[in-house]
C-alpha cells in the first residue's frame, strides 16, 4: 500500500495529535521566525477548531535565550543553557500566547524533566492535567525543563519528549517538524541522489537502519533522534509523520489525505502493554544484573519471570522498585523492576526461591523480577 492508502484512515479516526515543532524552524541567526511561527499557530488553531485535540511540544527556548543575550554559539554547559532557556522560555511563550488569542485559543505552558515521567505517580498526575486542558479546549504547550533539568535528568532532544507525551497521552498521530522533507535512504547533504521514503512499515530498529546523529547550532536532534521517537511511538501503536516545519501550509498539507508530504512512519500492530512502555522508554536502569543462560533461556525464550537462581551477579546501587539492566554474556537484552534491592540481591542470587526466607528472614516475592515487570528490548 502507498503512504495516501494508509493516511487516509489514520486522519479519519486521528483524534488526539501531538506536534512537535524544532529549533530549527523556530530560530535563524536573527532570532525567532515570528513569521513561520504566526503560519503554523493558524494551522493548529484551525485543527484545533473541528473535533481534534492538539498538543504542541515546542523547542525553541535557548535558542530565543542566544538571540536575546547575543550568544553565536550553543552553550556547552547545563549552567549556561539554563539561563538562557529561563530568559528565552519567557519570549516565546509570551509569543505563543499573543499569536493564539489572535484566534480565540487559549494555550498552557507544561514544563517537564525526564524525572517527571520516570516518577510513576508523577507521571500520572501529568496525564490528568493534560487531561484537564484538552478537556477544556485549552493547548498545551511542551517544553523540556531546562531550566532545573540536569544532565542525569535530560531528554536529551524535544524529538524524544515529544514520543513520551504521544505516549502518555495516548495519541492518535505524532507529527513532526524538521528541517528536512522526511526520511531518506542516505544523507541528501552529502548524496545528490539520495531518495525520500515516503512509507516505512516497521520502525523498529529504524534509527540503527537509517539514522545518522546529527546536532546543529540551534538544536540538539537529528534524523536519528526523529527516528528513535518514531520508534518509541510505533511501540505504543502510535504513527508518525515526519515533515519539513519550513514547507508553507505543512501542516494543511499534512492532514490533507489527497496530499503525499514526508515520511509516514506506521506501527507494527503489536503494541507493547504501557506500563511496558514506560519501563523501556522512560526509566534509566541504577543497576545491572548478570545471569546465566538457564536465566536466558527462559526469560527470553520463554516469557519467564526472572528467579534468584538464575543471577549471577549485581552491580550498581539500587533499591526495590527501582529499574535495572537484564545482561547475558556482556549485552543487555532486557530491564524490569526488582522485587529486591541490590544488598538483598547480592545474598540471596543463585538460591532457589525456598531459600530466600531462611537468607533474609522474609520473602518479599519468589521473583526477582516478575514478567508483568519486565521488558525484552
Amino acid at each position: 500500500m502507498t503512504q495516501l492508502e494508509h493516511k487516509k484512515p489514520i486522519l479519519t479516526r486521528a483524534r488526539r495529535i501531538v506536534v512537535k515543532i524544532g529549533s530549527q524552524i523556530l530560530s535563524s541567526k536573527d532570532g525567532i521566525e515570528e513569521g513561520r511561527l504566526r503560519g503554523l499557530v493558524r494551522q493548529l488553531a484551525e485543527l484545533q477548531g473541528g473535533k481534534r485535540q492538539i498538543v504542541v511540544v515546542s523547542s525553541g527556548a535557548v535558542a530565543a535565550g542566544m538571540t536575546q543575550l547575543g550568544w553565536k554559539e550553543r552553550p556547552k554547559t547545563i549552567p549556561e543553557k539554563q539561563a538562557l532557556a529561563a530568559v528565552g522560555q519567557i519570549k516565546l511563550m509570551a509569543l505563543y500566547e499573543r499569536t493564539f488569542a489572535k484566534f480565540d485559543k487559549n494555550v498552557a505552558q507544561v514544563l517537564l524533566t525526564a524525572d517527571d515521567l520516570a516518577n510513576r505517580q508523577r507521571y500520572i498526575n501529568a496525564k490528568h492535567t493534560f487531561q484537564m486542558l484538552l478537556g477544556s479546549s485549552i493547548i498545551p504547550i511542551v517544553n523540556e525543563n531546562d531550566t532545573v533539568a540536569v544532565e542525569e535528568m535530560k531528554f536529551g532532544d524535544n524529538d524524544h519528549l515529544s514520543a513520551l507525551v504521544a505516549t502518555l497521552l495516548e495519541a492518535d498521530l505524532l507529527v513532526i517538524l524538521s528541517d528536512v522533507e522526511g526520511v531518506y535512504d542516505k544523507d541528501p547533504r552529502v548524496h545528490e541522489d539520495a531518495q525520500l521514503i515516503p512509507l516505512i512499515g516497521e520502525a523498529r530498529g529504524l534509527r540503527q537502519a537509517i539514522g545518522g546523529a546529527s546536532v546543529s547550532a540551534a538544536g540538539t536532534g537529528g534524523i536519528a533522534s526523529k527516528l528513535a521517537a518514531a520508534e518509541e511511538a510505533a511501540a505504543a501503536g502510535i504513527p508518525t509523520i515526519i515533515a519539513s516545519g519550513m514547507q508553507i501550509s505543512v501542516l494543511e498539507k499534512v492532514f490533507d489525505a489527497k496530499q503525499q508530504i514526508g515520511t509516514l512512519i506506521l506501527p507494527d500492530g503489536k503494541h507493547m502493554r504501557r506500563k511496558k512502555h514506560w519501563i523501556e522508554f522512560n526509566l534509566k536502569p541504577a543497576g545491572t544484573i548478570v545471569i546465566n543462560e538457564g536465566a536466558y533461556q527462559a526469560v527470553a525464550g520463554k516469557g519467564k519471570s526472572l528467579l534468584p537462581a538464575g543471577v549471577e551477579m549485581v552491580e550498581g546501587s539500587f533499591g526495590v522498585g527501582d529499574c535495572v539492566r537484564i545482561d547475558f554474556q556482556g549485552k543487555e537484552f532486557a530491564r524490569g523492576l526488582v522485587n529486591y534491592g541490590e544488598a538483598e540481591l547480592n545474598r540471596i542470587k543463585g538460591l532457589h526461591t525456598s531459600k530466600i526466607e531462611n537468607v533474609l528472614g522474609y520473602k518479599a516475592q519468589d521473583e526477582v523480577i516478575h514478567r508483568d515487570d519486565l521488558v525484552i528490548l
